[in-house]
Protein backbone atom coordinates (compact mmCIF):
# COMPACT_ATOMS: atom_id res chain seq x y z
CA UNK A 1 0.00 0.00 0.00
CA UNK A 2 2.80 2.12 0.76
CA UNK A 3 4.36 1.69 -2.28
CA UNK A 4 1.19 2.83 -4.36
CA UNK A 5 0.78 5.91 -2.24
CA UNK A 6 4.67 6.51 -3.49
CA UNK A 7 3.69 5.82 -7.09
CA UNK A 8 0.97 8.36 -6.83
CA UNK A 9 2.55 10.89 -5.05
CA UNK A 10 5.66 10.86 -7.48
CA UNK A 11 3.08 11.07 -10.21
CA UNK A 12 0.86 14.00 -8.68
CA UNK A 13 4.29 15.36 -8.47
CA UNK A 14 5.46 15.38 -11.80
CA UNK A 15 2.21 16.50 -13.50
CA UNK A 16 2.55 19.13 -11.01
CA UNK A 17 5.84 20.32 -11.88
CA UNK A 18 4.93 19.90 -15.98
CA UNK A 19 2.00 22.44 -15.53
CA UNK A 20 4.43 25.24 -14.17
CA UNK A 21 2.21 28.47 -12.92
CA UNK A 22 -0.78 26.37 -13.17
CA UNK A 23 0.26 23.93 -10.95
CA UNK A 24 -0.18 25.60 -7.13
CA UNK A 25 -3.80 26.08 -8.64
CA UNK A 26 -4.39 22.71 -9.07
CA UNK A 27 -2.49 22.13 -6.16
CA UNK A 28 -5.33 24.19 -4.50
CA UNK A 29 -7.71 22.31 -6.07
CA UNK A 30 -7.00 18.89 -5.21
CA UNK A 31 -6.97 20.06 -1.44
CA UNK A 32 -10.93 20.69 -2.11
CA UNK A 33 -10.83 17.43 -3.77
CA UNK A 34 -9.42 15.24 -1.14
CA UNK A 35 -11.68 15.80 1.05
CA UNK A 36 -13.99 13.73 -0.81
CA UNK A 37 -11.63 11.25 -2.54
CA UNK A 38 -9.02 10.61 0.27
CA UNK A 39 -6.17 8.49 -1.59
CA UNK A 40 -5.38 11.67 -2.44
CA UNK A 41 -2.25 13.23 -0.30
CA UNK A 42 -2.91 16.22 1.98
CA UNK A 43 0.20 16.69 2.72
CA UNK A 44 1.77 16.84 -0.88
CA UNK A 45 -0.90 19.52 -1.81
CA UNK A 46 0.02 21.55 1.35
CA UNK A 47 3.81 20.98 1.12
CA UNK A 48 2.98 22.43 -2.52
CA UNK A 49 1.48 25.06 -1.70
CA UNK A 50 4.09 26.29 0.67
CA UNK A 51 6.57 25.82 -1.89
CA UNK A 52 4.04 27.93 -4.25
CA UNK A 53 3.48 30.93 -1.89
CA UNK A 54 5.57 31.37 1.16
CA UNK A 55 5.58 29.98 4.30
CA UNK A 56 2.76 32.64 5.41
CA UNK A 57 0.37 33.06 2.34
CA UNK A 58 0.72 28.88 1.95
CA UNK A 59 -0.29 28.29 5.38
CA UNK A 60 -3.52 30.76 4.89
CA UNK A 61 -4.60 28.92 1.41
CA UNK A 62 -3.87 25.62 2.36
CA UNK A 63 -6.22 26.77 6.32
CA UNK A 64 -8.91 27.95 3.79
CA UNK A 65 -9.21 25.00 0.94
CA UNK A 66 -9.01 22.63 3.41
CA UNK A 67 -11.76 24.36 5.93
CA UNK A 68 -13.85 24.69 2.41
CA UNK A 69 -12.92 21.01 1.64
CA UNK A 70 -14.59 19.73 4.54
CA UNK A 71 -17.42 22.02 4.11
CA UNK A 72 -18.34 20.73 1.05
CA UNK A 73 -17.66 16.97 2.05
CA UNK A 74 -20.27 17.72 4.71
CA UNK A 75 -22.95 19.35 2.53
CA UNK A 76 -22.75 16.25 -0.40
CA UNK A 77 -22.72 14.16 2.78
CA UNK A 78 -25.72 15.55 4.04
CA UNK A 79 -27.60 16.17 0.78
CA UNK A 80 -26.69 12.61 -1.13
CA UNK A 81 -26.22 9.88 1.74
CA UNK A 82 -28.52 10.96 4.80
CA UNK A 83 -31.37 9.38 3.05
CA UNK A 84 -29.53 6.00 2.08
CA UNK A 85 -27.74 6.13 5.39
CA UNK A 86 -31.50 6.51 7.48
CA UNK A 87 -32.85 3.25 5.53
CA UNK A 88 -29.36 1.35 6.47
CA UNK A 89 -30.24 2.48 10.17
CA UNK A 90 -33.76 1.75 10.06
CA UNK A 91 -33.01 -1.72 7.96
CA UNK A 92 -29.98 -2.76 10.61
CA UNK A 93 -30.93 -1.42 14.02
CA UNK A 94 -29.00 -3.28 15.76
CA UNK A 95 -25.50 -2.59 13.96
CA UNK A 96 -23.33 -0.96 16.11
CA UNK A 97 -21.46 0.65 13.63
CA UNK A 98 -24.46 2.27 12.31
CA UNK A 99 -25.76 3.29 15.87
CA UNK A 100 -22.13 5.12 16.41
CA UNK A 101 -22.13 7.20 13.26
CA UNK A 102 -25.88 8.34 14.11
CA UNK A 103 -24.58 9.01 17.27
CA UNK A 104 -21.56 10.81 15.69
CA UNK A 105 -23.85 14.64 16.54
CA UNK A 106 -23.24 14.57 20.28
CA UNK A 107 -19.63 14.39 20.27
CA UNK A 108 -18.44 17.15 22.46
CA UNK A 109 -16.78 19.93 20.18
CA UNK A 110 -13.20 20.23 22.04
CA UNK A 111 -13.77 16.08 21.45
CA UNK A 112 -14.43 16.58 17.51
CA UNK A 113 -11.68 19.08 17.19
CA UNK A 114 -8.78 16.99 18.74
CA UNK A 115 -9.94 14.28 15.99
CA UNK A 116 -10.07 16.64 13.23
CA UNK A 117 -6.33 18.46 14.53
CA UNK A 118 -4.37 15.06 14.67
CA UNK A 119 -2.47 14.99 11.79
CA UNK A 120 -3.53 11.12 10.75
CA UNK A 121 -7.09 10.98 11.44
CA UNK A 122 -8.86 10.10 8.04
CA UNK A 123 -10.61 13.25 7.95
CA UNK A 124 -13.18 12.12 5.02
CA UNK A 125 -14.85 9.95 7.32
CA UNK A 126 -14.80 12.13 9.74
CA UNK A 127 -16.40 14.76 7.28
CA UNK A 128 -18.83 11.55 6.49
CA UNK A 129 -19.75 11.27 9.46
CA UNK A 130 -20.95 14.87 10.84
CA UNK A 131 -22.65 15.09 7.29
CA UNK A 132 -24.67 12.07 7.73
CA UNK A 133 -25.67 12.51 11.73
CA UNK A 134 -27.51 15.12 13.21
CA UNK A 135 -24.75 17.15 13.91
CA UNK A 136 -25.26 21.26 13.09
CA UNK A 137 -23.21 22.58 10.28
CA UNK A 138 -22.10 25.44 13.18
CA UNK A 139 -20.30 23.07 15.17
CA UNK A 140 -18.78 21.51 12.24
CA UNK A 141 -17.40 24.47 11.18
CA UNK A 142 -16.44 25.63 14.47
CA UNK A 143 -14.52 22.69 15.07
CA UNK A 144 -12.96 22.43 11.23
CA UNK A 145 -11.96 26.19 11.89
CA UNK A 146 -9.89 25.42 15.14
CA UNK A 147 -8.84 22.35 14.23
CA UNK A 148 -7.41 22.69 10.68
CA UNK A 149 -4.56 25.27 11.32
CA UNK A 150 -3.08 22.61 13.72
CA UNK A 151 -2.94 20.14 10.94
CA UNK A 152 -2.03 22.34 8.22
CA UNK A 153 0.92 23.17 10.19
CA UNK A 154 1.85 19.81 11.14
CA UNK A 155 2.06 18.97 7.33
CA UNK A 156 3.43 22.52 5.98
CA UNK A 157 6.43 22.47 9.07
CA UNK A 158 6.45 18.78 10.47
CA UNK A 159 5.80 16.82 7.58
CA UNK A 160 6.14 13.04 8.86
CA UNK A 161 4.07 9.75 8.69
CA UNK A 162 2.47 8.25 12.04
CA UNK A 163 5.82 5.40 12.08
CA UNK A 164 8.33 8.35 12.44
CA UNK A 165 6.17 10.58 14.94
CA UNK A 166 6.09 6.93 17.48
CA UNK A 167 9.30 6.24 17.14
CA UNK A 168 11.27 10.05 17.27
CA UNK A 169 10.01 11.50 20.52
CA UNK A 170 10.38 15.01 19.23
CA UNK A 171 7.70 14.82 16.81
CA UNK A 172 5.54 13.29 19.03
CA UNK A 173 5.90 15.66 21.27
CA UNK A 174 4.83 18.24 18.62
CA UNK A 175 1.62 16.47 18.06
CA UNK A 176 1.12 16.51 21.73
CA UNK A 177 1.66 20.16 21.86
CA UNK A 178 -0.09 20.73 18.84
CA UNK A 179 -3.19 18.95 20.45
CA UNK A 180 -3.06 20.76 23.42
CA UNK A 181 -3.56 23.57 22.22
CA UNK A 182 -6.58 22.47 20.23
CA UNK A 183 -8.20 21.36 23.42
CA UNK A 184 -7.84 24.27 25.32
CA UNK A 185 -8.62 26.33 22.24
CA UNK A 186 -11.63 24.95 21.85
CA UNK A 187 -12.93 24.93 25.59
CA UNK A 188 -12.68 28.20 25.27
CA UNK A 189 -14.61 28.85 22.02
CA UNK A 190 -17.22 26.47 23.62
CA UNK A 191 -17.60 28.60 26.47
CA UNK A 192 -18.53 31.40 24.57
CA UNK A 193 -20.48 29.65 22.07
CA UNK A 194 -22.14 26.74 23.87
CA UNK A 195 -22.30 24.42 21.15
CA UNK A 196 -22.31 21.09 22.84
Amino acid sequence: MEEILLHIDEFINTILASLGAYGPILGCLLILVESVVPILPLSVFITLNFISFGHIVGFIVSYILTVAGCSLAFYISRRVLTKRFDYLTKRFEKNRALKFVRQFSNIKLKHLVLVLAFPFTPAFLVNIFSGVSNMEYKKFLTAALIAKPFMVYFWGYVGVTLIDSLTHPIYLLKVLIIMTIAYVLSSIVNKKLDLD
